[in-house]
């Protein structure tokens, strides 16, 4: 493929990309109202946010399709969810498709509509649904996660066609949900999409902006260990005075947690990634997030059972199944060294999983993005390797396509447990433009229409 393709510098793809950004800039007040839109229409429900994505793609002439699935029939590569993790019930997609002139390279560009749920708006200093706009930030409810990345791609394909200018290579937008393994992304790939890259627009939650590209996504284990004890041999309602005589499930769980321990001791030293090592000094960890054991006023009671959830982060290319091979034999080791454990065995649930994935920054891809960013905003991105389980993993893990992620400024996650969610109001406006300048750098332009 010509390589002019993957840069802005030459005067004709200079010109036709200034087109388009200026056109941005005259739609700024229909944009931000777009994305206003979307926030007001999250207290209707998901459904209601997906018909309005579609009609806006609609009425630029895209041939849109709304699917609805189910993301428990969904084929999947190197993942698996549990009924308990998975998202339940049917969710809809909607796909654009633009066709190019066939003489250019097919991006597939994509983001989520489904947010947190709407029920826990408590704590906001603004209506989460009014998209308030107080000191250059838009607040909104679930507009940093992800209303920002479904409004800007779809107001980046309103401004290449409002300019008039037809591309080379195939675009096709998706927004489909994510949430809760609800695999949308993972429901279009599985449908036979195909695309030569693929872009994920979602607001940077570090809070950096687009100074970060998500080029690498860590893979995550999830799982739960359940461990039963034996309440002392007694006809009394209390067991403290017998205390002695039982087996508290407390007790064999920290063995099996030492264990883990151990084993993340000499993950840290033997899996090693540089961008990770840079990072944060350290390329993969477990977890231990969770236990429950007791009864709430059972004071004086052994508990009979205890469970505890734990989760382990891992570079690409370690694969799922080495993954859990190592957690199972470390568990398993400390289980035949005790005798209670071993006439006991604990249970072991693997609640859900996803491979990670990495783009290369000599990638074209990545070139073609960066390039976009220096271009628009003036910024020199760097990798950002600290999203762990990233839908930008979805199109190289199930389809072989290299994805990488951008977005703007934003803060106060909800899902992070923030209160008055919000994308910077004119970084917003900028990653509008980077979208669309990294269509048109990717997949090249094949002359202009009338507008």
């Amino acid at each position: 493929m010509d390589s002019q393709l993957t840069t802005l510098s030459d005067p004709a793809t200079e010109a036709v990309t200034d087109a388009v950004l200026g056109e941005v800039d005259r739609r700024r007040d229909s944009a931000l109202a777009f994305l206003a839109e979307l926030i007001a229409l999250q207290a209707l429900g998901e459904d209601a946010v997906q018909a309005a994505v579609a009609a806006r793609l609609e009425a630029l002439g895209a041939e849109v399709r709304a699917a609805v699935y189910d993301p428990a029939d969904v084929p999947v590569t190197a993942e698996f969810a549990a009924a308990g993790a998975r998202s339940e019930g049917e969710r809809r997609n909607v796909v654009a498709r633009l066709d190019g002139t066939g003489t250019g390279r097919s991006l597939l560009i994509f983001a989520h509509p489904d947010s947190e749920p709407t029920a826990a708006a408590k704590g906001w200093r603004h209506d989460p649904f009014a998209a308030v706009i107080e000191n250059g930030r838009m607040h909104g409810w679930g507009v940093a996660d992800d209303l920002a990345g479904i409004a800007a791609g779809v107001m980046a394909i309103e401004a290449i066609h409002r300019s008039g200018l037809d591309l080379a290579g195939d675009l096709l937008f998706a927004s489909t949900p994510s949430k809760r393994h609800a695999r949308g992304i993972a429901a279009v790939l599985h449908q036979d999409t195909s695309a030569d890259g693929a872009l994920y627009l979602h607001p940077a939650e570090s809070g950096a902006g687009m100074v970060e590209i998500k080029a690498l996504a860590s893979g995550l284990l999830e799982f739960s260990v359940e461990v039963v004890g034996k309440p002392p041999e007694t006809a009394e309602p209390g067991h403290t005075a017998f205390a002695h005589r039982a087996v508290h499930p407390l007790e064999k769980a920290e063995l099996l947690i030492a264990a883990l321990r151990r084993l993340d001791a000499a993950r840290g030293e033997r899996i090693r990634h540089p961008l990770l090592e840079a990072a944060v000094g350290r390329s993969t960890n477990i977890l231990i997030s969770e236990m429950h054991f007791g009864e709430p006023g059972l004071t004086t009671r052994v508990p009979g059972r205890l469970t505890f959830t734990a989760s382990v982060s891992f570079p690409p290319p370690e694969t799922l199944e080495s993954v859990r091979a190592e957690i199972e034999a470390a568990l398993a080791e400390t289980v035949a060294a005790d005798a209670f454990l071993s006439a006991h065995p604990p249970v072991v649930r693997f609640l859900a999983g996803v491979t990670g994935s990495e783009v290369a920054e000599s990638n074209p891809l990545y070139q073609t993005l960066a390039g976009a960013i220096r271009s628009v905003s003036g910024l020199s991105p760097r990798v950002n390797p600290m999203h762990t389980s990233s839908d930008i993993r979805n199109p190289l893990v199930q389809k072989g396509i290299p994805a990488l992620g951008f977005g703007s400024l934003c803060g106060d996650l909800t899902q992070a447990g923030g209160t008055d969610e919000w994308v910077d109001v004119e970084d917003w406006l900028r990653m509008v433009k980077v979208t669309a300048a990294a269509i048109i750098a990717w997949c090249g332009t094949a002359g202009s229409r009338a507008a």
